[in-house]
């Protein structure tokens, strides 16, 4: 059985699967199995999965009806037989010792889960480092708890520096602990902080290293840069899923704002929704929609319990629009970024 399995859902992507699925089987750390998931993609990548996988025989693949990125990553999980879980998406690549740094770490430590910083990458090839969720060294339940859960949870648009993004593909993950505790992937977006949350209330020992162990292409025509007419249904559908692992787990009694914090980070993904360069709308007709999602009652209960700081500079910029209910600066500003200003 090979030590660790990289899933990897693939939806018209054959434009970026090769070099995804090279930057795999070109780890120096080689006891592992790549596999592919043809979620009903409508293009060339389930043929070329199946050219993949004739070269290699650590190469998987598994065809099925199109249902989306988590269940793409569950039939994957259902399948895996390493000890130990990876993901990656398709557009994406690792640097050739990821795999290795984050293994070595783990069998150090003798802990259950590793985790790394990783590369944004732009699509000019310029790219910054940005830091792991923790800083590099070895955690115990209760630290994993504060550092990384009550993060998740809430509680970190008053906080800065506090903000965790819910990204799994740079952690290794221990296939014990998700199929014993069967944990999964839920819904279309923001899946990945739902299952981080819940794992990580089981880890036990968690080691972080310091150098970048994966490769974030800012791909413009992925799920989280383009406009999603159905973004409200689904984050609505996410924190009802947060509330019941939140009950389910007992969490958040020394958090009494999680929930508006998270409705906060809702509602700034919601803004970028709306004024999205690929929305059809009208630039007054959008200024009118985010005015509307601002009104909406946990929108603006949130509203008025937090003033964000500590934000990126955009992020801060437009909390601090919302704040003053200045619409038509925040169209102005989105206006500009839509026309190029912003980069």
């Amino acid at each position: 059985m090979p030590e660790i399995s990289v899933i990897v859902p693939v939806y018209r992507a054959e434009d970026f699967l090769e070099k995804c699925v090279a930057s795999l089987l070109g780890q120096t750390f080689s006891d592992l199995e790549v596999l592919l998931v043809d979620d009903g993609s409508p293009d060339n990548s389930g043929a070329l999965c199946d050219q993949l996988a004739q070269r290699d025989p650590r190469v998987r693949v598994f065809h099925k009806e199109n249902g989306g990125v988590s269940s793409a990553r569950n039939l994957g999980m259902a399948q895996a037989q390493g000890t130990y879980l990876a993901f990656a998406d398709a557009d994406d690549w690792l640097p050739p010792d990821a795999l290795e740094a984050l293994y070595q770490a783990l069998a150090q430590a003798g802990g259950d889960t590793a985790g790394g910083s990783h590369w944004r990458v732009e699509v000019n090839g310029s790219q910054e480092q940005e830091p792991g969720a923790l800083p590099p060294g070895v955690y115990g339940p209760a630290e994993i708890r504060k550092g990384i859960v009550d993060r998740l949870l809430g509680e970190r648009m008053g906080k800065p520096g506090q903000v965790l993004n819910g990204f799994v593909w740079r952690f290794l993950f221990s296939r014990r602990i998700v199929q014993g505790e069967n944990i999964t992937f839920a819904g279309a977006y923001l899946e990945d902080e739902l299952f981080l949350l819940e794992y990580f209330c089981h880890a036990q020992k968690l080691a972080m290293v310091a150098q970048p162990v994966y490769c974030y292409l800012q791909n413009p025509v992925s799920v989280t840069r383009r406009y999603l007419p159905d973004y409200m249904e689904t984050f609505q559908a996410f924190m009802q899923a947060k509330e019941a692992l939140a009950r389910r787990m007992g969490l958040g009694e020394n958090l009494p704002l999680w929930r508006e914090n998270s409705w906060w980070s809702g509602l700034l993904i919601a803004i970028g929704n709306e004024f999205a360069a690929t929305n059809p709308a009208s630039l007054a007709e959008k200024r009118r929609r985010v005015k509307a999602l601002c009104q909406l009652p946990p929108m603006a209960r949130a509203i008025r319990a937090i003033r964000p700081q500590g934000l990126g500079r955009n992020k801060q910029m437009v909390a601090d629009l919302v704040c003053r209910k200045q619409f038509f600066l925040l169209s102005l500003l989105y206006g500009w970024k839509n026309r190029g200003g912003g980069r």
